[in-house]
């Protein structure tokens, strides 16, 4: 017995799911872009992207925390507010920043998204809060997932319907998003102390630990359904099916 129920439609598992959108730079498509998302529905894939939150608190569909590598300004993204950001622009694209609202709006129902928040492991809960709105305000098949479980313990709180997904790996010992955390932090992710009050309905984790007996167990111990991330190429892609319900890809199609 898990000790809950364990919230896991078809749907999430159903197509292979494209990393940021199916973006390419040889096509001009910039990841979590409305143009990567509407080049993933046109080839029948699912779709996941990240969130950031803004300095007015809205969530902003973009991977980084500051915005030098992609777009034509600097700065952290919570410097600025959604509207000023929208009138941004991106490097290689004619793409802008939009809302997760906005985003999901476009896409319409039409292809399951997967949207991961990030989070800086500071107990702010703001940006979970209004991705939880987003989602539950929108009538097609979507979720949320982070890396922190402090946010699925939040979102299970907060009443969250939607299902709600843990991202981990077997090692946080290397990696800039890991330096800043105390060790003993980082420890109880990879152990996934946290794991009971979290709750996930899904586990999404890193192909480069396949196999590993976590998603083993979460797939035959107790029919959790395992995505596995982020798989770019043919050898990763036999290697994730064999070991995870649904693959995210990118740099390829499958």
């Amino acid at each position: 017995m898990t000790g809950w129920t364990i919230n896991a439609p078809g749907w999430l598992t159903a197509r292979p799911i494209a990393h940021r959108g199916l973006h390419s730079k040889q096509s001009g498509l910039v990841e979590n872009t409305p143009a990567a998302a509407a080049a993933a529905i046109a080839k029948n894939y699912a779709i996941e992207c990240d969130i950031q939150r803004t300095k007015d608190g809205e969530a902003v569909v973009y991977h980084d925390f500051t915005l030098d590598r992609l777009m034509r300004a600097e700065g952290r993204v919570d410097a600025f507010r959604a509207h000023d950001l929208g009138q941004l622009s991106y490097k290689d694209c004619n793409q802008k920043i939009v809302s997760l609202t906005d985003f999901l709006g476009r896409i319409g129902g039409r292809t399951p998204v997967i949207v991961e928040i990030k989070s800086r492991y500071d107990g702010d809960m703001r940006l979970s809060d209004r991705a939880m709105a987003a989602v539950a305000a929108y009538a097609g098949p979507a979720c949320l997932k982070s890396f922190d479980p402090a946010v699925l313990v939040h979102l299970r709180g907060a009443g969250a319907v939607c299902p709600l997904g843990l991202v981990a790996q077997a090692r946080y010992d290397t990696g800039e998003e890991w330096a800043g955390l105390p060790q003993d932090r980082r420890a109880s992710f990879a152990d996934l102390r946290d794991f009971p009050r979290a709750r996930p309905d899904f586990l999404s984790w890193n192909q480069s630990d396949l196999p590993h007996a976590v998603p083993m167990l979460c797939r035959e111990g107790i029919g959790m359904p395992v995505m596995t991330w982020t798989v770019r190429s043919r050898e990763a892609l036999v290697r994730g099916r064999l070991w995870a319900d649904q693959i995210i890809f990118e740099d390829f199609e499958c």
